[in-house]
């Protein structure tokens, strides 16, 4: 029997990036696709938004995610996009821990397609300390990576993005841009937060590491129906049972797989097996 290769085998798609995400995304993709990510040239994605936040998202992730592609895909006039975008504050799924989204999306204008994928970063340093010029900051430098992974220093209050340094990796800037930010800060404080830029955060590379080669997987798979890639995971149903009294509860029972160009679906059990939840997870046995 004849193998195929891949759809995108030996094909380009821009990447829109200024913070070198490429390091991350291009080797997978090469290996789970054959498929080559060239980088879209003078692109200024923070007019989409930052993380800092001195330039707001204006849409949401998938929209802004989707936007950065097709600039990418102007730029180079490529057919195939793909770019991705990052949320990062309290854990969505595990109460008073970090954690962050990371979405990742595929644009193929010669099928017509948008194939998105997204993971949950338990993995993660987003973190920040507010302080006085003198205070001790040596725990949190060790507990973020530091200077490994970059920070971002800005006035505590008043005009915050005035004075914002961002991409910090020395003792020496931190210092001096702690400083230089509470005296520009209307309560005499800095604000310390780590960088989430993909480039000053090694952490965040193996993040989209992993996301880029779930990506991958999900466009070499083809749907059952119409054969177009990126057939994949793109719902849940809830209410598995508590192994004690059978009530329903909010975790996920089965998986709806789906065709981005096609109406075909299907709902799967999970796949890690799992036919009954914890008590622990009970509305009732633990109301």
């Amino acid at each position: 029997m004849r193998v195929h290769p891949p759809p995108y085998h030996d094909r380009q798609v821009a990447l829109a990036t200024m913070h070198r995400k490429e390091e991350a995304i291009a080797p997978t993709l090469m290996e789970t696709l054959g498929l080559f990510a060239v980088n879209a040239p003078e692109l200024d994605t923070d007019q989409l938004g930052t993380f800092a936040g001195e330039i707001p998202r204006r849409g949401n992730m998938l929209d802004t995610a989707v936007a950065k592609a097709r600039m990418g895909m102007q730029a180079t006039g490529l057919s195939l996009g793909l770019a991705s975008e990052g949320s990062f504050g309290p854990h969505p799924l595990i109460p008073f821990f970090p954690g962050g989204i990371e979405l990742m999306v595929f644009v193929d204008d010669e099928r017509g397609l948008i194939v998105h994928e997204t993971l949950v970063a338990d993995q993660t340093n987003f973190s920040h300390r507010i302080v006085f010029p003198a205070d001790p900051v040596d725990d949190f430098l060790g507990r973020v990576g530091f200077p490994a992974h970059g920070l971002i220093v800005r006035p505590n209050a008043g005009e915050i993005h005035r004075d914002m340094v961002k991409g910090i990796t020395s003792r020496a800037a931190l210092d001096a841009a702690i400083k230089h930010a509470a005296r520009a800060s209307a309560d005499g404080k800095a604000h310390i937060e780590t960088d989430m830029r993909a480039h000053m955060n090694p952490t965040r590379m193996r993040s989209l590491a992993t996301l880029a080669s779930q990506l991958g997987r999900r466009l070499a798979i083809p749907c059952p129906a119409c054969a177009a890639p990126g057939w994949g995971r793109i719902d849940v149903v809830k209410g598995l049972p508590c192994e004690e009294c059978a009530t329903r509860t909010e975790m996920v029972l089965k998986e709806v797989f789906g065709c981005v160009a096609c109406s075909r679906r299907e709902e799967l059990p999970r796949r890690d097996g799992l036919t009954h939840a914890s008590p622990a997870h009970c509305p009732y046995c633990n109301p």
